[in-house]
């Protein structure tokens, strides 16, 4: 039924003939506990009972009409069991929810004071929360329209709301949505503009996405130690003024901002289902007066609908950032997997066994070989700062500049200065690596400059033991870094370990790290056995003694071993 329809009628069910717009005055009632002018209001109790049996997984519903303190049938719509008058009975003392079962829904009718009645539902499964929500939004409403037939815009109201909840179930995105409200609000109490603020907790502000009556959309953040919109934020109750810049809680900065004139204010807190302030809705300049206390009433049936409106809104973007996210640490874990070599290169005299064990989140760490020719072999393992697609960026253009700066090698000290220069320059100092870079030339002699990174070990055949620190500063901070070159003559049995911090800063339950003396130990333990294998070994003891730490970070690891 349309909202002209239904003041139709119930004007013609008053005696009076309908004016376009204007419900007549009701009839008296002639029996206690009768609705005033509803004596014969059969239509408006069909629709109620309609929109009961139209709401998500209900097969019926009825209204029972409460009479001289006997309960009858009022109406019935869809598939129902039998009546029980018992059930019904009950449900007149008691707040409304479950009946005798989980699909079974039941709540009294009333409004100002007076119980006039039942509404229940049943379905075939067991009701959703959100079914339930809009059941008991329904009988508020129904209560109001019934108990104020004598309101001029009563079954307006009563259609406009419905329509609310139909439209407010009919979006997903928070823009939309929050001009559905504006437009639905304004509407129904004529107001000029309107403005949906939520609220940012962790920054004590409030915040509009949109605006109903502006040229164009605009972001207004406001703290909410001001203005009204913050007051009502903040202490969760509905202010109503009659000439906004009369009192000192109004901000008049919003006003100028957008050449706007404030007169009268209506301004309601919107709760969730836990009690808690999420929004605030604000209404401006009443067209034709000021806003009244009936206009603060006609629009709080619509804030749990709001509500819960606002919060699937908020949960479907927070679900399409978190798809985002995702969708960009694939390309970066596939960016990562495509810079690292599959296989280390053969080289004769060597072995070489490297691993890279990612964490969940993508990082920076990257290592590269490049062969200069049979007998030499340049080495690389970094770390970039940070996790993400902008790191996986960063290693992408190490890789290109190594490659590039290897195939006219004239210094390790000039291919790292140079390094050091292109991310500065690239990055702007947001970004910076740490790095190894290792020449092992044809007489087991391994040049190499360390900038920053933690400290390769080479394990000699004699257990001893020597750190790789020569070099520099990280890279991507300073300019003009001079950087020096370090050298150590390998001999057989060596063993040359390379690693990231994931290897050492892992942490065990109670944050004891995993260090570079259990990783030297672990090597020296195993070094007669195949490259490959100590690289498979440390990592496996690492995971051991890592499970359910408290850090979690990508790992490489690269072990030389002169035969």
């Amino acid at each position: 039924m349309t909202a002209k329809g239904a003041a139709q009628f119930v004007a013609a069910s008053s005696g009076v003939a309908p004016v376009p717009g204007h419900v007549g005055p009701p009839a008296q009632s002639e029996t206690p506990g009768e609705l005033p002018g509803l004596a014969d209001s059969s239509e408006l109790a069909k629709q109620v009972a309609g929109m009961a049996a139209a709401q998500e997984g209900i097969t019926g519903a009825r209204l029972w009409r409460l009479a001289n303190g006997k309960l009858t049938i009022w109406e019935e719509s869809g598939h129902l069991p039998p009546a029980n008058e018992v059930l019904a009975e009950k449900a007149l003392t008691n707040p409304p929810g479950a009946g005798d079962d989980s699909a079974h829904w039941i709540g009294a009718l009333a409004a100002e004071n007076q119980v006039f009645g039942v509404l229940e539902a049943r379905g075939a499964t067991a009701l959703s929360e959100k079914t339930r929500s809009s059941l008991e939004l329904l009988l508020r409403i129904a209560g109001v329209a019934m108990a104020s037939a004598d309101r001029r815009h009563a079954v307006d109201e009563l259609s406009t709301i419905i329509e609310a909840t139909k439209l407010l179930n009919s979006t997903l995105d928070l823009g939309h949505l929050i001009n559905i409200i504006l437009q639905l609000s304004s509407r129904l109490i004529g107001a000029e503009r309107g403005t949906v603020f939520l609220l940012d907790r962790e920054r004590d502000e409030i915040w509009s996405l949109a605006g109903l009556g502006l040229e164009e959309q605009q972001e207004i953040r406001l703290p909410t130690t001001k203005g009204i919109a913050g007051w009502v934020a903040r202490h969760g109750e509905a202010a109503r003024l009659e000439e906004a810049y009369l009192d000192p809680r109004f901000e008049p900065e919003v006003d100028r901002r957008l050449g706007y004139q404030t007169r009268s204010l209506l301004c309601l807190p919107i709760h969730n289902k836990d009690g808690d302030v999420v929004g605030v809705l604000e209404l401006l300049n009443k067209k034709g007066g000021t806003f009244s206390a009936s206009d603060e009433g006609a629009l709080r049936p619509l804030s749990d609908q709001v509500a819960l409106a606002l919060e699937n809104a908020r949960l479907h973007r927070e679900l399409l950032a978190k798809q985002r996210m995702e969708r960009d640490l694939e390309l970066a874990r596939s960016i990562q997997r495509g810079l690292l070599p599959e296989h280390p290169p053969r080289l004769e005299g060597f072995e070489i066994g490297v691993a890279h064990a990612p964490s969940q989140m993508v990082g920076g760490d990257y290592y590269d070989f490049v062969m200069l020719d049979p007998h030499t072999l340049l080495a690389v393992i970094a770390d970039v700062e940070g996790k993400g697609v902008a790191s996986a960026l960063v290693m992408a253009n190490l890789q290109a500049t190594l490659r590039a700066l290897a195939a006219h090698l004239h210094s390790l000290e000039h291919i790292v200065s140079s390094v050091n220069d292109m991310i500065l320059a690239d990055t702007r100092a947001q970004k910076y690596l740490s790095m190894f870079v290792g020449l092992l030339d044809r007489h087991r002699g391994l040049h190499y400059i360390n900038a920053g990174h933690v400290p390769p070990v080479v394990i000699r055949a004699d257990g001893s033991t020597v750190a790789l620190r020569e070099g520099g500063m990280v890279v991507g901070v300073f300019p003009n870094v001079v950087y020096k070159r370090g050298y150590v003559q390998l001999a057989a049995g060596d063993v040359v370990a390379g690693y990231t911090d994931g290897i050492t800063e892992a942490a065990d339950p109670p944050g004891n790290e995993y260090g570079l003396e259990r990783l030297v130990d672990a090597v020296r333990r195993q070094r007669t056995a195949p490259a490959e294998q100590i690289v498979e070994n440390v990592l496996s003891e690492v995971d051991r003694f890592s499970r359910g730490g408290p850090h979690d970070d990508d790992r490489v690891i690269l072990v030389l071993k002169v035969l």
